[in-house]
């Protein structure tokens, strides 16, 4: 399923120095690991999370869920259209199922994702086995392969593993955005001795520090790899932004010719350069930043 076929990656993703004097003056370099080219449709750490469980689920329909803007729900959806695998996207907000579908929502419709909405005191007990088994039923899907919210589970975090084994050696400091906090928890866990790992959150409120140490448990067994999260750049919450970052971003665009995505990548990217002009970071450090995607058309 990896090397040939439909969901064929392009690993190791490249790994490109950009000279940008909001590092440079500070001693550093910046280091961008593009895993935003790995695959046309699963775009960075979705390929990376989403191909092991797709392996494990064997063919089974595949039952997930996300926000009416998720990147997995997208990704999940696309795999299933890749491989022939029918697909539920479980979706936050019953009082969406009446509006319009947004465009994230109509291409996940268009790639053969049924929709189902729920109402949001049930979203947030998804995970409890009762409410779980409801929706399955609800949705005709009492058989199908669950991938959790963002596609972080056990599987997925030693799917990103890979990410960190490629920077081995490549950096001082590894930085990724953080939604769910899975492909942190794999990243950290393969870099080598030395190295650290910086995640960002992009969804306010403090809670990715023990999920983070969860997940790592039930990959690895334990708390792996140096890891640490700085969570004042989420800007407001999860696909909020501000006419600063947007600024930011449109000016890294134009400075280095790449497209920046505002709901992760541009957080990660004006995180660092402010935590550059804080002096957080000592000359002489490499930082290397994940490019998990791309803007969505």
């Amino acid at each position: 399923m990896t090397s040939t076929g439909p969901l064929a990656p392009r690993l190791p993703s490249p790994l490109v120095e950009v000279r940008d004097d909001r590092f440079a003056r500070h001693g550093l370099r910046l280091l961008l690991k593009r895993d935003d080219l790995i695959h046309p449709e699963l775009i960075g750490n979705k390929w990376r999370k989403l191909v092991p469980n797709l392996a494990a689920a064997r063919g089974r329909e595949l039952v997930t869920f996300g926000g009416a803007y998720s990147n997995h729900l997208r990704a999940t959806a696309a795999a299933g259209r890749l491989l022939g695998l029918p697909t539920v996207g479980v979706v936050r907000g019953q009082e969406l199922a009446d509006r319009p579908l947004n465009p994230s929502l109509s291409r996940c419709a268009a790639d053969g994702m049924r929709l189902r909405f729920v109402d949001r005191s049930t979203y947030r007990h998804k995970s409890e086995p009762e409410t779980l088994a409801a929706i399955l039923c609800e949705a005709g899907a009492e058989g199908a392969y669950v991938v959790p919210e963002g596609g972080s589970n056990a599987a997925a975090v030693r799917g990103c593993r890979a990410l960190g084994e490629e920077l081995r050696g490549r950096a001082d400091v590894v930085a990724v955005a953080c939604g769910t906090g899975g492909t942190l928890a794999g990243l950290a866990a393969g870099l080598a001795p030395g190295q650290r790992a910086l995640g960002i959150p992009v969804l306010k409120g403090g809670f990715l520090e023990t999920e983070i140490q969860t997940l790592q448990e039930r990959a690895f067994g334990t708390r792996t790899g140096a890891w640490s999260l700085d969570d004042r750049f989420h800007l407001g919450g999860y696909a909020r932004t501000t006419p600063e970052l947007d600024a930011f971003a449109e000016h890294f665009e134009q400075r280095h010719g790449l497209p920046v995505e505002r709901l992760y990548v541009a957080k990660l990217l004006y995180g660092l350069a402010t935590l550059a002009e804080e002096g957080a970071f000592a000359r002489g450090t490499t930082i290397a930043a994940v490019v998990t995607g791309r803007p969505f058309p």
